[in-house]
């Protein structure tokens, strides 16, 4: 087991904490509020916590841009979930709504959605745009490392 510590931004109080790389799977509470930093649903995305909790977590952030009019985003929203509750604590999943967000949107050029983003210390590692299956996904997200 390695003794090396993660930043992970808790969704919550934005506190950063430092957990144990081989804590991370016995359900990692915030130092500060005393939540969960992970609960298997997708934390919420807004302008005032993007650059928190996209920036200052050191696993992937995948992150699913969306609008509650746009048919395939709602589609696909049972699939990020699923994605969520099966694959967290490996990597922080996130939720944009590009309209109710739009300084965040409009900064990370949203032209399509629903897009994909996975960023890793914050810096936009791949993206793809367009709904996909729960396997597809699985592929998509080993493809790019963000699942070992």
């Amino acid at each position: 087991m390695s003794n090396e510590s993660i930043e992970i931004a808790c969704p919550h109080c934005l506190a950063v904490n430092r957990v144990p790389a081989a804590r991370l799977t016995q359900q990692p509470q915030c130092g500060r509020c005393g939540k969960p930093l992970f609960d298997t649903h997708p934390v919420a995305l807004t302008d005032a916590n993007y650059s928190t909790l996209v920036g200052r977590t050191q696993l992937p952030v995948v992150v699913d841009c969306w609008a509650a009019w746009c048919g395939p985003c709602r589609n696909f929203a049972p699939v990020f979930e699923q994605a969520t509750a099966q694959f967290e604590p490996h990597a922080r999943f996130a939720k944009l709504d590009t309209e109710a967000n739009q300084a965040t949107a409009a900064m990370l050029g949203i032209r399509s959605i629903p897009t994909l983003i996975v960023f890793r210390g914050g810096r936009e590692l791949t993206r793809m745009s367009g709904a996909m299956s729960l396997p597809q996904f699985g592929q998509w997200l080993h493809q790019h490392g963000v699942l070992a």
